[in-house]
């Protein structure tokens, strides 16, 4: 009773003079996480948020278990995703027991509501993972602990004639737009001299042209994400690849592309809904769910 009485009267003190208190703000539940399906270059992660649900957003990361064995969390080649709902792309604010599924690898470069510091860096085929993620703190919570460790685990990789993704390309461009951080210059020989032909525009794009496409965010235009998948596709084949599951689709996302000019080159459009059937046809070739597998990097 004595502190209950003590207690009542420094709130009532505090009300006469002004004072206030901050009440600490609760953590949220830790979601849970589990592994999908993969390709030679990406795992699926499936997010269920906890009790209080994740109202403003997760963030994934993620190592190499051998990465992680050797250094934990603490390594400096930690990868991390941050998964926060925007107007046209709310998915990712999750209310309570909610789920939703995010892809892991270099797609994040191109998805709404998406940003990672690898975010153009495909899973390397072959290779286990660790994962973990917490809940994004918001006006009413703090952010959660994280998850428990989750380990998946990548598709075998490819053997002859295998492929690479977009961001495989990009980051192994034959100048320095395409830099970032890697211009060994694997791309084949005949694209650096002559160029792709995307669409049905008769005047090829260059090697320039195509390294800044690679490096302009879709940011919801479906042309450019189509492009990036298209590029990849004709890169691989012009290195070797076996084009036989792939040609069809091909000629279908070159004649949806028509006469359009592509951003940065030029300023044209195409809704996503007209192009995300082709563009994800031609990202499970480039990562090896179909066609001949992903090769080893």
């Amino acid at each position: 009773m004595k502190y209950r009485y003590i207690l009542a009267t420094i709130v009532a003190l505090a009300v006469l003079t002004g004072l206030s208190f901050a009440v600490p703000k609760p953590p949220l539940s830790p979601p849970t996480i589990t592994c999908g399906t993969s390709t030679g270059s990406s795992i699926n992660i499936t997010v269920t948020a906890g009790a209080q649900g994740a109202p403003a957003g997760f963030t994934v990361q993620w190592l190499t278990l051998a990465e992680y064995n050797a250094n934990g969390w603490g390594s400096t080649l930690l990868c991390d995703a941050s998964f926060s709902g925007q107007p046209t792309c709310s998915q990712y604010n999750l209310a309570p027991n909610a789920t939703v599924t995010v892809q892991i690898g270099d797609n994040l470069f191109d998805q709404c509501g998406q940003s990672s510091n690898c975010a153009s860096l495909p899973l390397q085929c072959g290779t286990t993972y660790v994962f973990r993620a917490f809940a994004h703190a918001n006006s009413q919570y703090n952010r959660s602990p994280f998850t428990s460790n989750l380990q998946c685990s990548t598709l075998a990789c490819g053997g002859g004639g295998c492929t690479f993704t977009q961001g495989y390309w990009k980051t192994h461009g034959p100048t320095d737009d395409c830099l970032n951080g890697n211009n060994t210059n694997q791309w084949p020989a005949s694209v650096v001299a002559n160029g792709l032909l995307l669409g049905t525009n008769p005047v090829p794009y260059t090697a320039d042209d195509l390294c800044s496409i690679f490096n302009t965010p879709a940011q919801g235009n479906g042309l450019v994400a189509l492009a990036h998948q298209l590029i990849a596709a004709e890169l691989n084949i012009a290195n070797g690849a076996d084009s036989s599951t792939i040609q069809s689709t091909i000629d279908a996302a070159n004649a949806l592309i028509g006469g359009l000019v592509i951003p940065p080159v030029g300023g044209d459009t195409l809704p996503t809904s007209a192009t995300s059937a082709l563009t994800n046809t031609l990202d499970n070739y480039n990562s090896g769910l179909t066609g001949p597998g992903h090769c080893p990097e």
